[in-house]
């Protein structure tokens, strides 16, 4: 009877020490993040997100899914919105889908280069973009994570010098309205293709080619299956590194300092990065026997912003936009 007594204490005693110590295991456990993205692993914008999950280790688990092995292209911002992942690489053409005026934010010739976009975004045009984007999508935009300037990547050997010279080529642009626009302003028949499969469908011939920026093209090994790439300039590409607005509003203000700061580190890595490969690509793609050269760039970025100003597109954008992003400095 006494060792079955002390054997009752002792369970009672370890039961007891256990649900005193749930609440600060509980305390103790770290807040997971998943993160979405369509780029590959080998991208250097993954390898800067690895960064972000490290300096983040400490108090939270950060989950990369890349190559949309967990969100297919444009369908993250729905993701975040339904609360099925909590961070997400969002391309502005998708939060204009919602928000027509976001569309100026992903229209040709807008930005000079890289410096123009993100001091556009530091400053008060890029704070009223994304302010319209928590209050009416509930996203939290941490910044632009910027991956290169788009150029057009051709399987023909056409030599083009003018938006004429693309008339009937098949141009691989992303889903989505504001994608397809882009295409067209380019003067090229825009084909919807998922950045997954767009390897294949110019390989196959289903396309004549696609537009990425340089360094996204060697990554994903394009140059294998096209022949040349026309250096038009046409898009400063850049994403929205975004977390749930849900999500970023149960932070601590300590844990939303550290996510800012590890995400301002990861966009500053891929920007000095991209800079960097941006210069040497030219020469490799040369040395792989492409031809690479800048067609009129002039007349490309006169039809394209005639397109836009003509088009249903520009009717959602704000009065004025257009001067002001062209006088930040």
């Amino acid at each position: 009877m006494p060792s079955l007594l002390g054997r009752r204490s002792v369970l009672a005693a370890s039961a007891a020490f256990a649900a005193a110590s749930v609440p600060g295991a509980r305390a103790q456990a770290r807040r997971r993040i998943r993160f979405t993205a369509v780029f590959s692993e080998q991208d250097i914008r993954a390898e800067a997100m690895r960064g972000f999950q490290r300096d983040l280790a400490g108090e939270f688990d950060v989950e990369l899914h890349l190559n949309a092995t967990l969100f297919r292209q444009g369908t993250e911002l729905v993701a975040i919105q339904r609360g099925n992942v909590e961070m997400a690489n969002l391309a502005p053409q998708d939060l204009s889908r919602q928000i027509p005026a976001w569309s100026v934010m992903a229209s040709a010739y807008l930005f000079r280069d890289a410096d123009h976009m993100r001091k556009v975004f530091a400053g008060e045009i890029g704070r009223e973009f994304n302010r319209m984007a928590r209050e009416q999508l509930n996203v939290h935009v941490l910044g632009p994570l910027y991956f290169g300037t788009r150029h057009v990547n051709l399987r023909p050997r056409t030599r083009i010098s003018t938006p004429a010279d693309m008339r009937g080529l098949k141009l691989r642009m992303p889903p989505g309205e504001t994608w397809q626009f882009l295409g067209e302003a380019l003067g090229a028949n825009p084909t919807p293709v998922a950045f997954a499969e767009l390897y294949t469908a110019l390989q196959s011939g289903a396309v004549d080619g696609q537009d990425n920026p340089l360094p996204t093209s060697r990554t994903m090994r394009f140059h294998e299956v096209t022949t040349q790439f026309v250096l038009t300039s046409h898009l400063v590409a850049y994403d929205l590194l975004s977390v749930s607005a849900r999500v970023w509003d149960g932070l601590t203000p300590a844990q939303r300092e550290a996510v800012q700061a590890a995400a301002n580190r990861a966009i500053e890595e891929s920007a000095r990065r991209h800079l960097a490969q941006e210069e040497e690509m030219v020469a490799f793609f040369r040395g792989q026997g492409l031809e690479v050269y800048a067609p009129n760039v002039d007349a490309f970025r006169a039809e394209a912003q005639r397109r836009y100003l003509a088009s249903p597109q520009s009717q959602g954008w704000p009065q004025g936009i257009l001067e002001r992003i062209s006088a930040v400095r």
